[in-house]
């Protein structure tokens, strides 16, 4: 990905994605910056908080409403939310990879299912790979901006289906259809609204979604991956969770942080946690 973590310290990032630098707050960064306050305020577009869960993007002038950056044979469009998030995580990219990797490889068409699938990184990457892909998200704006990188990759012609929908209530609808799928891909947040109002917690909430999930595969499934950010639970306990859901299919479970390396001074940056089921190939 056209992405790079320049620098990090005092509860905030310096990152390029593309030709722009970004400056954005983050709670995890504890140390001090490397480089000077010249560099930093180089930054094109600064975050700056006026409550907890959101906040106000400083822009310089002729700074555009949005923008694409390329990762792979794909690209993508960024934008800046009010939630900090520009519309991709980079410290995601090598599961996309593996993602593509794995429905490239699986004799017949896979058919793929993204819960809380945010703006679409991982859906593109099956899709582009030959899969029938299902992209479920409770947010309408995500789906709309999903809908966007689908034309911009000229895939909207694919085989997908992009669904608006609390995604617990989707997946119990699934189960009464008895629709199977090869590869499940969750990106699960902490709290959440479904678009009728229905309220998502992972403690209370997630146990149950994975329970579920096992039924929506099939006989010969290719993988499940798990991403959680800003959560309590460690990668270890998440990777113990999916151990006693996919014994039965073989293959194997592994877990570990989701990261980024800094290019001033080499320091690993956790961003949050993951969890893989995935079959041996």
């Amino acid at each position: 990905m056209d992405y790079e973590l320049i620098d990090s310290g005092n509860g905030r990032r310096l990152e390029r994605f593309g030709v722009y630098l970004i400056d954005r707050p983050d709670p995890e960064v504890l140390w001090q910056k490397t480089l000077a306050d010249d560099e930093w305020k180089k930054a094109e577009a600064k975050f700056v908080r006026t409550h907890e869960d959101n906040g106000r993007w400083e822009t310089k002038p002729n700074f555009p409403e949005s923008w694409v950056i390329n990762f792979n044979n794909l690209k993508i469009l960024l934008k800046l939310s009010p939630f900090k998030h520009l519309g991709a995580f980079p410290e995601q990219e090598w599961e996309w990879t593996l993602i593509s990797e794995l429905v490239t490889c699986n004799a017949s068409q896979s058919n793929i299912l993204n819960l809380f699938g945010y703006t679409g990184l991982a859906s593109l990457s099956a899709l582009s790979a030959g899969a029938k892909v299902t992209h479920v998200d409770a947010s309408r704006p995500a789906i709309s901006w999903f809908n966007d990188n689908l034309k911009l990759n000229n895939l909207d012609d694919k085989p997908v289906r992009f669904i608006p929908e609390d995604c617990l209530k989707f997946v119990e609808r699934e189960i009464k259809r008895g629709t199977k799928y090869d590869g499940i891909i969750m990106d699960p947040p902490v709290y959440g609204h479904g678009p009728n109002g229905e309220k998502w917690s992972f403690s209370k909430d997630f146990p149950t979604l994975l329970d579920n999930v096992t039924k929506l595969l099939s006989n010969n499934p290719l993988f499940v991956i798990v991403n959680a950010y800003a959560v309590s639970t460690s990668p270890t306990t998440l990777q113990n969770i999916l151990q006693g859901k996919f014994n039965e299919f073989g293959g194997e479970i592994k877990s570990g942080e989701l990261t980024l390396k800094e290019k001033s001074a080499g320091r690993i940056l956790s961003t949050g946690i993951w969890a893989m089921w995935k079959k041996i190939m």
